[in-house]
């Protein structure tokens, strides 16, 4: 049986409040719903004929990983792995209204999407 889940990437280098980590990590696993929010709908009507991962992960155990990666382009390298495997994703760039003088990518994530496809991307992460 395959399990769906979502991966939270989060950079450790940037030092960032608990509260603010969990913010940008929040900002990351919505997004990348919103920004699927076609599949969203049709996984809704799907789900009373089929299963697909995004509907398995919205009706199921919403499972999210959180790790971490320690710079930006290791980041980005990430979001482009997952982008280049068909995944959903989205990259959050915090607005700096608060803790950055810039506009700074913090996290991405990953999913929901099955887990066999997003390990193969993911694997080499430390947990948060």
């Amino acid at each position: 049986m395959r399990n769906s889940k979502q991966v939270i990437v989060m950079r450790t280098d940037l030092n960032m409040r608990k509260g603010k980590m969990i913010a940008q990590g929040a900002h990351a696993s919505l997004k990348v719903v919103l920004d699927e929010w076609k599949l969203f709908i049709i996984s809704m009507i799907i789900h009373l004929f089929a299963t697909n991962a995004i509907s398995d992960w919205l009706f199921g155990s919403f499972t999210k990983i959180c790790l971490q990666t320690k710079s930006e382009s290791e980041l980005k390298e990430l979001y482009n792995k997952a982008k280049k495997a068909g995944l959903p994703c989205s990259l959050i760039l915090d607005a700096s209204r608060t803790e950055f003088k810039e506009p700074t990518y913090t996290c991405i994530a990953i999913g929901p999407a099955w887990a066999d496809k997003i390990d193969p991307i993911t694997k080499d992460l430390k947990l948060l």
